[in-house]
């Protein structure tokens, strides 16, 4: 049920009856870490106020507040990498419970770069060849590999692996994991750059959801594995019906365990804000969004990929759900496959998109 509070119109806050009504009691108050995403801004801005709960916002980009939760646990709920959370939970650490809330989804055809003169014309090119990563255990590279993998029989240990600082972004390691000595992983200081590695012909590829510096460039160096890497992830889609999950968003487990009500008040709110971003999306009487075929862009996506194509919940991201530890476990960063119901918090594990 969609309320007004006495501040005026615009904001606004979420309740459902099935969830928090009962819960008077005092503001809880939460920090919140995410980046500023369309779908999640009206939460960190307040246009959208989950009942019962009052947010204090902290905007950063993703390898920063990843960082920050998983070495420090500084927040009490954010935005966190599904892999990295997934690698948690499948050794049995339990220090974060997660709603299922996907804040990032990303097809990565378009995350695989290549030196021009590297040699690399289809993806089975790749093996034998040196590739970065800023981070190995990333969900971006970990759909990468299985992508490679699945769809076109690039085994991850038929490649020199590095990883490291890709034009000046340096990612400092948030979690520790061991690998076989069957991949081959070099984990390059900080002040060697993988960028120029790439544009100098000293790496032969990188994966990685930042485009190199030297992509626009003309004449660029390095151009993308899959030019046309939008039909390549349509007809992805269309064959597999996986659309990648990214991210997630967690509660550390005390705050989680003192008030289970809250992962459902924010589920419902980040709903509410998923809503309002396909609305202004869709504004027609003056574009919100700097894109002139916008609209158009949105009609075409739901044509393909259904109406609400960024869905929430356990049961419409089964399939998605279901491979990243797959992916994981092939990759050897988990020793065991945990079921999807481990992952996300028990009162959450019904709730419908």
């Amino acid at each position: 049920m969609l309320t007004f509070t006495d501040k005026g119109p615009k904001k606004m806050a979420i309740s459902d009856n099935n969830s928090v009504q009962g819960h008077r009691m005092s503001q809880l108050r939460l920090t919140f870490a995410a980046w500023d995403y369309d779908r999640v801004k009206p939460i960190m801005d307040g246009t959208l106020r989950p009942e019962g709960i009052e947010i204090e916002p902290i905007v950063s980009r993703p390898s920063e507040t990843f960082f920050r939760m998983l070495r420090k646990q500084e927040f009490d709920v954010s935005e966190l990498s599904l892999a990295n959370y997934t690698m948690l939970r499948a050794e049995g650490d339990e220090k974060f419970i997660a709603i299922p809330v996907f804040p990032s989804r990303l097809f990565r055809h378009s995350c695989i770069f290549v030196n021009k003169k590297a040699g690399i014309n289809e993806p089975k090119d790749l093996v034998g060849k040196k590739i970065g990563v800023p981070e190995y255990s990333m969900t971006a590279a970990v759909f990468a590999r299985g992508l490679l993998l699945h769809e076109y029989g690039v085994e991850p240990d038929s490649i020199e692996w590095f990883s490291g600082t890709q034009d000046g972004l340096k990612r400092p390691s948030r979690i520790d994991f061991d690998l076989p000595k069957s991949i081959v992983l070099h984990r390059m200081p900080p002040e060697k750059d993988m960028g120029p590695m790439l544009d100098q012909g000293e790496l032969d590829a990188i994966i990685s959801p930042n485009a190199p510096h030297s992509l626009n460039n003309d004449p660029s160096p390095v151009r993308r594995l899959f030019p046309d890497y939008r039909q390549s992830e349509k007809d992805y889609f269309l064959r597999t019906g996986i659309f990648p999950i990214m991210h997630t968003v967690v509660f550390r487990r005390e705050i989680y365990d003192a008030n289970p009500w809250a992962a459902l008040s924010l589920y419902s709110a980040f709903k509410k804000a998923k809503e309002l971003a396909y609305a202004e999306m869709m504004e027609t009487d003056a574009l919100k969004i700097t894109l002139p075929w916008v609209v158009a862009e949105m009609e075409e996506t739901q044509r393909v990929m259904g109406h609400d194509f960024w869905p929430y919940g356990i049961e419409p991201n089964q399939l998605a759900l279901k491979v990243l530890p797959q992916y994981l476990y092939e990759q050897n960063l988990i020793s065991r496959i945990p079921k999807t119901e481990e992952l996300f918090a028990e009162n959450t594990l019904g709730l419908e998109s």
